[in-house]
């Protein structure tokens, strides 16, 4: 079944869940890491966990065209549409600022998560982050 709580305090035992997932919101937690390590709590052994969250782009020219609309042309435009630019400047200001890539695996595997893996996804814009308890 489908739960949703507190990404701090889950409302579940330990051990009993199969599969747990976020998706674009660990960045946004006061504490990620103690996210995380919620997440593992009631991830049973032999269960996963999925993060998907923004990345910043690598590749050349495409992570300079990205960065260019994400900081410029995407908080106008979202803005004007929304009526709210704060939140699509709120926006570039976390991801550009939160772990992606190799620090996120760290992150999850600092918190007791194995075999993490990594799958960027639109040229690295998302990422899908894997990790398992055993």
């Amino acid at each position: 079944s489908l739960v949703s709580g507190d990404g701090m305090e889950l409302p579940l035992a330990d051990n009993t869940v199969d599969f747990s997932m976020i998706s674009f919101g660990i960045r946004n937690m006061p504490d990620p890491q103690k996210s995380l390590a919620e997440l593992y709590r009631v991830t049973r052994t032999g269960g996963a966990l999925a993060v998907l969250e923004f990345s910043i782009p690598e590749k050349q020219p495409f992570a300079s065209i990205y960065m260019l609309y994400f900081r410029r042309i995407l908080p106008l435009v979202g803005g004007r549409i929304s009526g709210d630019r704060h939140a699509y400047s709120y926006l570039n200001k976390t991801v550009e600022t939160f772990a992606y890539g190799e620090e996120f695996c760290e992150m999850m595997k600092t918190t007791g998560f194995v075999s993490v893996e990594m799958l960027p996804l639109t040229l690295g814009v998302a990422t899908i982050y894997v990790g398992r308890r055993i």
